[in-house]
């Protein structure tokens, strides 16, 4: 018998699924999708923005900058239960091949 404490089962789970590894995936994709989508919105890439609309509080560009930041959030949660789910799927396609019957 080992010294070691056993891990709790939960964490046992999450590093069988890479959800770590799946959450710093997600965290790069979302980052990178809301940087790229912000440059475009305030470099103008696709063209001016007709600005017919008011801004309470703050100008255009720091709403759209807490519109990426929440578009990061989103899109790296999404990534992340993505890849956890295949993981998952992945995982008990694998038992089920192994299982004899």
């Amino acid at each position: 018998m080992s010294d070691e404490p056993s891990k709790p089962p939960m964490l046992v789970l999450l590093e069988s699924l890479s959800f770590y590894r799946n959450a710093r995936v997600g965290a790069a994709v979302g980052a990178l999708l809301a940087v790229l989508l912000y440059l475009v919105r305030t470099l103008e890439l696709l063209g001016p923005v007709i600005d017919t609309r008011e801004y309470p509080l703050f100008g255009p560009d720091v709403w759209f900058l807490l519109l990426a930041f929440v578009l990061a959030a989103t899109s790296a949660l999404s990534v992340a239960i993505a890849l956890t789910i295949a993981a998952a799927v992945r995982g008990a396609r694998e038992t089920d091949a192994e299982r004899p019957e």
